[in-house]
């Protein structure tokens, strides 16, 4: 493993993780970090569907807390995305520790550092929650903060109750099946300065229309939001952020810029103390659904309360003003 200079420049460095093969062949995740010198602690960032890492404003507020900065770009997303696999696939949210647990031992035993947040947004949070209550106890993280996370699928209850084996019985019989896709596009171009937002990433990584959703991927997200309904027990403080509002629209909207375009955040919120019993919720108003990518009053808000949390339950002392 050999980090070199990361696609987004200096000082981002990046290296690739090598991972055990799948059906579909070579598989890789890769790991973008930009450290602190002197730091002993660091955060580990995980993006969430039809996304990779760029969000520098938040890489920026970490390092000047005193955070070594790490990000995972997941197998099959991103940087990791190759040729030969269906993006975004897995059948199994538990394929992802393989390459969490590499970069764990990689900040804590090849760099060093003493204390670790983890940072999930949207399906990245799902996945950092889970794989957190299977590592309690372990002792090798400190604290989660969780941006918009995806624990409940974004239908009424009916239809989550009933769709749910469906899909998983689609999932394991045909699990490249492609299904259509509710994503909506107007939340990319909320966000890209190309359209209607304020920040540049690449729109190859992170699709306006996302990548094909498979069956498969979908009964991977099912089967964990049922783990997550059985409670999580995750043994270390949570702070799990989200909206105060969402919007659902096939048209451009300017509310988009102050709402959740992606999930409902009230379902988001009532599922804090599934995951653990010392889970702290706060809402955002006018936060987007990656939250740190919201207009700059809310963004403000969302790293201020960030750091209120961050003193109380990590010891870190908050530093300048809020990006």
């Amino acid at each position: 493993m050999e980090f070199r200079e990361d696609i987004l420049g200096a000082p981002y460095e990046a290296a690739e993780l090598t991972l055990r093969p799948d059906d579909e062949g070579a598989v890789c995740a890769t790991l973008v970090r930009r450290p602190v010198p002197g730091a002993d602690r660091a955060v580990l960032y995980i993006h969430g569907y039809n996304d990779y890492f760029f969000q520098t404003n938040l890489a920026d507020h970490y390092t000047a807390l005193g955070f070594s900065f790490y990000a995972l770009d997941l197998r099959k997303y991103g940087r990791s995305l190759r040729p030969h696999q269906s993006p975004n696939f897995v059948r199994d949210l538990t394929e992802y520790d393989e390459e969490i647990d590499e970069a764990v031992r990689i900040i804590r035993e090849v760099d060093g550092h003493r204390q670790l947040l983890l940072n999930g947004h949207s399906t990245g949070g799902l996945i950092g929650a889970l794989w957190a209550g299977r590592r309690a106890g372990r002792g090798v993280v400190d604290g989660l903060f969780l941006n918009s996370p995806f624990l409940s699928m974004p239908v009424g209850p009916a239809v989550r109750t009933l769709g749910g084996p469906a899909v998983t019985a689609v999932g394991r019989l045909a699990p490249t099946r492609v299904l259509p896709s509710a994503l909506n596009p107007h939340y990319t171009h909320s966000l890209h300065k190309d359209h209607q937002g304020e920040w540049d990433f690449d729109l190859t990584l992170k699709r306006p229309e996302s990548f094909p959703l498979y069956a498969g991927w979908l009964s991977a997200i099912h089967q964990g939001h049922r783990r997550l309904h059985r409670g999580l027990g995750i043994d270390v403080p949570v702070l799990l952020m989200a909206s105060t509002r969402s919007i659902s629209t096939t048209k451009w909207h300017n509310a988009l810029h102050h709402a959740d375009a992606v999930l409902r955040a009230d379902d988001i919120a009532a599922q804090g103390p599934r995951l653990g019993r010392h889970v702290t919720v706060v809402r955002i108003k006018g936060g987007m659904h990656d939250l740190v990518l919201s207009g700059a009053e809310a963004r403000a808000e969302v790293f201020a309360e960030l750091d209120c949390w961050l003193a109380a339950y990590l010891d870190v002392e908050p530093v300048g003003e809020h990006a």
